[in-house]
């Protein structure tokens, strides 16, 4: 099953960027582009669902079929 989450990424001073999200608790990855910090966010994201999955836990929605994506585009 498929899941959206909301991700928040910002680059820190050091230059690295950080992804963290208030739809999985404990998310945090960091990497040195966005494109690897979203790959890294998408393993941590995986293994905490996984984890936090059980009884009495609220399951996160699945994702939809109609939904809003940021394209950054490098000019």
């Amino acid at each position: 099953m498929e899941h959206m989450i909301q991700l928040h990424i910002e680059k820190l001073p050091e230059g690295v960027y950080l992804a963290t999200s208030d739809d999985v608790q404990g998310l945090v990855a960091q990497g040195r582009t966005i494109q690897e910090t979203i790959e890294i966010a998408r393993d941590v994201a995986k293994k905490l669902i996984e984890a936090q999955a059980g009884p009495g836990t609220t399951p996160l929605p699945p994702a939809s079929e109609i939904f809003d994506y940021p394209l950054i585009v490098a000019t």
